[in-house]
């Protein structure tokens, strides 16, 4: 199908009025021809739609003025979406995530001198003065790797016939002798592999036998089917053993998510092992894999305590595994959940883009056994709104606070930060800052790709706008994105 270029301003202004108006989620946008259908068996599980979130109208502030939702860190729904456009594939709408998409890219947030979070919001007004985008940003404290507590670190790996495929189990025994190299002797790390059945190859080891590890690292071949259930009891039972208050406990799954033998939802899954977990154990879901089980790992990752990455070359595994990982095993927060109160007197309506399974009500914000996210070390969490501005409004536009709970103490803490309507740029594409334009891009592609043409921008505005930034924001992640834009203007 042949895509008209238009004025990209006008393109964002509708993308922002439209997903407001019911064009994302469950709008009734069609498809263009030569787009894949809606594959039902592939459509995400939602959380029933709070008072605050409904995935299908805009909110309008007058009924609700408040947007409450878990934080999430997962980037794994933009690095599977790259593999596929690479291949020329147009990946499955229920496969994107907006928030993922948006969160894969660097924010440049100041970070907080503590242990809790940053807060900053503003925004930027977009096509006319009564439409604009309102961007909520947390940050996190960085912490050198040397400085970090000790962990114990328990590696969940898929073994099966399904990761035979180049680019499965070898990269990541590949990640994991990398990895090896780089923990801290104060570290302990048990190996279990499952297929079939599930079976211990190290427990528990100390980093001074790094030799003993990586001969269990050898011992990764593949067989058998996919009992993904058996892997995570046996690999959580050996966390629990395990278990070092002063330690960061997490548990680390490996695998094409593709399970076909024992229990294979992720409800039960997690009910075999939260006597083990306990809350106390976290979890990083890794997936692998050029056909990929994204809805059960990422729902592994929501609500397993954890956040769920995709890795597809050797370049992305050793940035995850020799990079990330080793300076953002601890914690900085547990449960951390967001809240945004919408002025009414200066709100018309409201919708956040993204969120939708991680949404919840208002009076959940406050109760701490609620589950919310995790966030490590450094981390940033980004959510964008698309807002109706009432005519001639001015004051504070919204206030927005997170909550969250000490990982070791399980004390609640809270901050906020407000923007008002004269801080919003007056300009989105010519005058807001370039990390903001970036998020937009990001969160309009995400979208475009999962609802077709229900936001008025094409993929031709997308990508003009696209090669615009990547000149001036001199990221190579930015430039990615345009050449993605272009791919799926190819695979369309």
């Amino acid at each position: 199908m042949k895509f008209r270029p238009i004025v990209a301003s006008v393109g964002v202004a509708a993308l922002l009025a439209l997903a407001a108006c019911g064009g994302g989620p469950g709008g009734n946008a069609t498809a263009p021809d030569r787009a894949p259908e809606r594959a039902s068996g592939n459509d995400r599980p939602r959380t029933t739609p709070s008072a605050s979130q409904a995935p299908d109208d805009e909110q309008d502030t007058t009924r609700a003025q408040i947007s409450t939702f878990a934080l999430d860190v997962d980037t794994a729904s933009y690095a599977y979406a790259r593999r596929t456009l690479e291949e020329g594939r147009w990946p499955e709408p229920g496969q994107i995530r907006p928030e993922e998409f948006v969160n894969s890219f660097r924010q440049d947030y100041a970070e907080p001198p503590g242990d809790g979070f940053a807060v900053h919001v503003d925004g930027a007004r977009s096509g006319t003065r009564d439409e604009a985008v309102l961007r909520v940003g947390l940050q996190t404290r960085a912490t050198a790797a040397e400085a970090r507590r000790p962990a114990n670190l328990t590696f969940v790996v898929d073994v099966s016939g399904s990761m035979a495929e180049p680019g499965r189990l070898d990269l990541v025994k590949q990640a994991l002798h990398t990895l090896l190299d780089q923990l801290a002797p104060g570290d302990q790390v048990s190996i279990v592999a499952f297929s079939d059945t599930a079976e211990a190859l190290a427990s528990m080891t100390p980093l001074t036998a790094r030799a003993d590890l990586h001969a269990a690292v050898d011992r990764l071949v593949v067989a058998g089917g996919t009992n993904l259930e058996s892997g995570m009891l046996l690999g959580y039972e050996h966390a629990a053993e395990a278990f070092r208050p002063a330690a960061t406990n997490k548990v680390i799954l490996l695998s094409d998510g593709l399970a076909n033998q024992g229990n294979t939802a992720w409800q039960t899954i997690l009910d075999r092992v939260k006597e083990h977990a306990g809350k106390q154990v976290t979890l990083l879901t890794v997936g692998v894999g050029r056909e990929y089980g994204d809805e059960l790992m990422e729902q592994l990752a929501d609500n397993g305590d954890g956040s769920a990455v995709y890795v597809s070359t050797p370049e992305e595994a050793e940035k995850t595994f020799t990079t990330q990982l080793p300076a953002n095993i601890e914690l900085r927060a547990r449960d951390a959940k967001a809240q945004v109160v919408f002025n009414p007197s200066v709100v018309a309506s409201h919708r956040l883009l993204g969120y939708e399974n991680r949404a919840l009500a208002t009076e959940e914000f406050r109760d701490d056994s609620r589950d919310g996210g995790e966030v490590g070390p450094g981390h940033s969490v980004t959510a964008l709104y698309s807002v109706r501005l009432k005519p001639g409004a001015t004051g504070q536009l919204a206030t927005a606070t997170v909550r969250w709970q000490h990982p070791d103490t399980r004390v609640a803490a809270e901050t906020s930060d407000s923007v008002d309507v004269d801080a919003l740029s007056e300009e989105l594409w010519k005058d807001a800052p370039v990390r903001l334009r970036v998020d937009v891009l990001a969160a309009a592609f995400a979208l475009y790709m999962r609802d077709r043409e229900a936001f008025g921008m094409d993929l031709d505005a997308l990508g003009e706008q696209g090669r615009r930034l990547a000149s001036e924001a001199e990221d190579p992640m930015v430039t990615e994105l345009v050449t993605l834009i272009d791919q799926a203007r190819e695979a369309a």
